[in-house]
């Protein structure tokens, strides 16, 4: 009868947490492995896979009862991570075992204490890719662990993480003799630096867009202070174009920025072999046919969604009244949290989703109305129905509404160049720094769209010209409180760009333009 330890990890959420997998041989009874700690239909099915594994390694049949305890027993267990672990559980117990009947001792060049194991095991042993491989290294560095014996695909993710040794592994029997010290092994660097260096220059521009000075100067607002925004216009008219390029003057992240988003999408399991860390904000576009856990995170065991995989990027909805209703109800949370909960029978996860929304849509079901090139065949009652899928909750919650109009050929070849990314870029920058020192210290308020009342009665402060303003634009266009605010944040954005420690008239001006579909459409 033997016993054995072995350290691994599990990720719950978007939060990871460690694993300890015991492992008992009986030698008595029938053959079987039997896996408790509530393991789901995946860790169950590991028993066959390590039984096929050990076999075409050429380890012998082990008789009698294997039992393998996942702890903590109370949290479940998901995935076919454990089946590296659980193998070389077995092997090393019966090897301690064995040695100790030769009154020997078995001693593992890695200390197994020390060491975590994680990665699926095909049927001849080979070591397979696996989901959350960074945040389980990260926790269990927390932990005290030093060493990781990872698959060879996950090694350049994990060794990110500082202060820790990856080992990467390809097959069972090469992790075992990278255990026992029969096969020397250097555990990997990864040079942070030099992945930042390989990072390409972004092919997309936005001088590739001719004209559409205003619609730019939308999105450099809407960039600068994180704010949402909403593009209407026909066909052809650039939206998507426009909404495209927005990655090209996207603010660069931080090393928690980047260590947070690269978080997200190793639990989703959408990192690239090449590429290790997320260096660039994450673009999002969804289809319009996307699902309510698809857009949100959901599932038995909730797994992130699109506007989690957004976190700290952007998402874009292109033809935004294509979208179920349900689909677009269910994300005014999101917008206005930042966050996402699912709840399940087995408990809640929490999900981080601050992104900046980037939408498109029609002005109508054909796409001309107010079009000057083309005519309408809409009716009003079509277009009044078209328009309606989109809620006044959530457009209320759309910083920015932005027509993009159309233009004729003569006009297109008269209109010259204008505005390219690195120009956009230079305000998204300067107002960004500013508001990196104004939100110092205040936690999870990192841009102007983020601030709740208390900051915008601090920040936001109108003199009596600019109250005015505000006064007659709230009584003419009856705009809601959620609205009010809005406007003021964007203003703020406008003020920063501009270099301005208040905000002027013209600031506000410009904001207020920014809601002027809220009449010509939806009222």
């Amino acid at each position: 009868m033997g016993l054995s330890k072995i350290i691994s990890g599990a990720v719950n959420g978007i939060d990871a947490y460690g694993v300890e997998i015991e492992v008992n041989l009986t030698y008595a009874g029938d053959p079987q492995i039997v896996i408790v700690g509530l393991p789901d239909a995946a860790v169950r099915e590991s028993q066959y896979r390590v039984c096929s594994a050990l076999t075409n390694c050429n380890f012998q049949a082990f008789n009698g009862r294997t039992v393998v305890n996942l702890a903590p027993a109370d949290v479940r267990k998901e995935g076919p991570i454990f089946d590296l672990p659980i193998a070389l559980g077995i092997i090393t117990t019966y090897l301690s075992d064995h040695l100790k009947k030769k009154k020997q001792e078995f001693k593992p060049q890695l200390a197994i204490e020390e060491t975590a194991i994680i990665g699926e095991l095909s049927l001849s042993g080979e070591v397979r890719k696996v989901k959350g491989v960074l945040p389980i290294a990260i926790k269990l560095r927390e932990m005290g662990i030093k060493n990781f014996l990872v698959p060879k695909e996950n090694a350049s993710e994990a060794a990110v993480v500082k202060g820790i040794n990856i080992y990467p592994v390809e097959h069972l029997v090469e992790a075992l003799n990278i255990l026992q010290g029969v096969e020397e092994a250097k555990p990997i660097v990864c040079d942070l630096s030099e992945l930042s260096a390989k990072t390409e220059d972004k092919a997309l521009d936005f001088i590739d867009v001719k004209g559409q000075e205003m619609a730019k100067r939308a999105i450099e607002v809407a960039v600068a202070g994180g704010h949402n925004i909403l593009l209407v216009g026909s066909p052809g008219t650039g939206k998507s174009m426009l909404a495209r390029r927005i990655s090209s003057i996207l603010p660069p992240m931080s090393e928690d920025e980047i260590m947070e988003t690269t978080k997200i999408h190793s639990i989703a399991g959408k990192l690239p072999p090449d590429a290790p860390l997320m260096l660039e904000r994450p673009f999002r576009s969804p289809h319009h046919t996307v699902s309510d856990a698809g857009l949100l995170g959901g599932g038995t065991h909730p797994s992130p969604g699109e506007v989690t995989l957004a976190h700290l990027g952007v998402l874009f909805l292109d033809e935004l009244p294509e979208f179920n209703r349900s689909v677009l109800e269910v994300m005014r949370q999101p917008l206005e949290d930042g966050f996402v909960t699912i709840s399940r029978a087995a408990g809640s996860n929490v999900f981080p989703s601050r992104f900046i929304l980037v939408a498109a849509m029609n002005p109508c079901p054909c796409g001309y109305s107010g079009d000057l090139n083309h005519t309408c065949r809409c009716s009003r009652q079509q277009i009044q129905r078209y328009r309606n899928k989109v809620s006044g909750p959530l457009l209320d919650r759309i910083d920015i509404h932005i027509e993009v109009p159309s233009t004729n050929f003569t006009n297109l070849q008269a209109i010259p160049d204008g505005a390219s990314s690195a120009d956009l870029k230079m305000g998204v920058d300067a107002a960004r720094a500013v508001q990196k020192e104004r939100f110092k210290g205040l936690g999870s308020i990192r841009t102007n769209a983020d601030m709740g009342r208390r900051e915008i009665a601090k920040y936001c402060y109108l003199d009596e010209e600019t109250s005015e303003v505000m006064e007659y634009a709230m009584n003419e266009m009856h705009y809601s409180p959620r609205a009010h605010d809005r406007i003021l944040k964007v203003a703020r954005t406008i003020a920063d760009i501009a270099g301005s420690d208040t905000i002027h008239p013209e600031h506000l001006q410009e904001a207020l333009q920014y809601r002027a579909l809220d009449r010509t459409l939806w009222v």
